[in-house]
């Protein structure tokens, strides 16, 4: 009860906000919100509001490279790839965490909510952030909040919208929106971890299960309103530092990233046959596969220098 009035506040907070959009549209903003769901790689700091977790990024030296030099819950030394694309957007950067508005909506009393001013609001109105650092599109990955839960929270919202605003209203700023999702990458290292030689039909089953609840996810987001989506595929995982570490030879494990190409593969084909079947949907893939791939071949073209 008592988060579901936070998120009451929070989306009361949003909605001042609203009103301001089409000045937000017209200070550059290509978009009326970005609403942001994954793991690590788009989480901006709703972990740091996860007293139970250890995946949060609340220390040095993370964030040692972001504008102030001290940490934000980004796992990352300075901006992520979802700030860059905000950015891309016209925004200042990814929206801010989901927890972060409850909290600060909790903290806040209902008159000094209605009394916001445009300017505060309008921090509200560049959308929510709902990733959280290792998750998965599994529930069974990890044990922050899940993807099932990361939607659950953006109906929640959507909810508290509709009773301030038409339906109408909420459906034409929802469908103008960019829903971007960032998720799978845990879900094979848990896998991988858990089958370290994998026969052709565990991977099968594994990359079966994990499409299917691709599947549920995005159409869950389509029956809530999004129609536009940004999908960042799952990386060279098996090049990630550690695991290359844990290899005798210290190579990338290959069996992973074979197995995070099937799972690329899969979510192209998924994404091409939404778009055919759901009216108005429109999406784009960004290859996170291809970008690590491309910077382990050639590091020098990115100007990444051996020191």
């Amino acid at each position: 009860m008592a988060v579901r009035q936070a998120a009451a506040a929070a989306a009361a907070a949003i909605l001042v906000a609203i009103a301001a959009e089409a000045a937000s549209v017209a200070a550059g903003a290509k978009v009326p919100a970005m609403y942001v769901f994954g793991d690590s790689t788009a989480d901006v700091g709703n972990n740091d509001y996860l007293p139970w977790s250890i995946a949060r990024a609340d220390f040095p030296h993370n964030g040692v490279d972001f504008p102030g030099g001290k940490p934000t819950g980004r796992f990352s030394n300075g901006l992520i790839g979802v700030d860059f694309i905000a950015i891309a957007m016209g925004f200042s950067r990814s929206p801010p965490p989901y927890l972060s508005l409850l909290a600060n909506a909790a903290n806040s009393s209902s008159e000094m909510t209605r009394n916001m001013t445009m300017a505060a609001a309008a921090a509200y109105a560049t959308g929510a952030n709902f990733a959280s650092g290792g998750s998965g599109l599994l529930d069974s990955t990890g044990s922050t909040i899940s993807m099932t839960q990361q939607i659950e929270y953006f109906s929640d919202l959507k909810d508290q919208m509709s009773t301030r605003l038409s339906a109408g209203r909420v459906s034409a700023l929802l469908s103008k929106s960019i829903f971007l999702i960032s998720a799978g990458a845990n879900d094979a290292f848990d896998f991988f971890l858990q089958n370290r030689s994998p026969d052709s039909t565990a991977i099968q089953q594994f990359s079966e299960a994990m499409i299917s609840t691709y599947d549920s996810h995005v159409k869950t987001l389509y029956n809530l309103g999004a129609r536009k989506f940004v999908v960042i595929n799952v990386p060279l995982i098996g090049c990630c530092p550690y695991l290359r570490s844990q290899n005798p030879t210290g190579e990338c494990v290959e069996p992973l990233n074979q197995l995070a190409k099937s799972l690329n593969d899969g979510i192209r084909d998924l994404f091409s046959n939404l778009s055919s079947e759901m009216h108005g949907m429109k999406y784009s893939i960004a290859s996170a596969y291809e970008l690590v791939s491309s910077l382990i071949k050639k590091p020098h073209a990115a100007v990444f220098l051996q020191r």
